[in-house]
């Protein structure tokens, strides 16, 4: 059900958007084109720019999603994803905080070990986000991703 379900929610969505983001750039360049005042035509112009920042930030969002779900997918096939099913836990799921300090503690010794492998800066973040520090897990995966399309573009040169 679910892989019928959400594909058909994500694309009624995805057209959503388009017909929203056409229709506010036709709103914009027709107080532009038919509108005598200066004023509306200034309002055209920021509605025709607001919808271009709003598009490009749904692409950046999106461009990002799937970078983490490909560099996800490599992690668990390679079985480096970490295990927390052992650590103590709040009632809300995550985990304490003696026990992310402790992940953190052990994977941050093996980033250490290895700063350039993607697989140990993949860790770190997900390390970084079980402790609650979502900004430098942000910036960390950024680097795993990075590092991995270097490895497989690196890969993909010396067949």
């Amino acid at each position: 059900m679910d892989r019928v379900v959400k594909p058909l929610v994500m694309a009624l969505t995805a057209a959503g958007l388009v017909v929203a983001f056409a229709y506010l750039v036709y709103l914009g360049w027709s107080m532009i084109s038919r509108s005598e005042y200066l004023a509306m035509r200034g309002f055209g112009v920021g509605i025709i720019l607001l919808t271009a920042v709003g598009a490009w930030a749904t692409w950046a969002i999106l461009r990002n999603g799937f970078e983490l779900q490909k560099i996800s997918a490599a992690a668990a096939a390679e079985g480096i994803e970490l295990d927390v099913s052992t650590l103590d836990h709040r009632p809300s799921g995550r985990l304490e905080h003696a026990a992310a300090d402790e992940l953190f503690d052990r994977v941050s010794a093996e980033y250490q070990a290895t700063p350039d492998d993607w697989r140990a800066n993949y860790r770190l973040a997900r390390a970084y986000d079980h402790a609650g520090d979502r900004a430098r897990a942000r910036e960390i995966m950024r680097v795993a991703i990075t590092l991995r399309e270097a490895d497989t573009s690196g890969a993909r040169d010396q067949r």
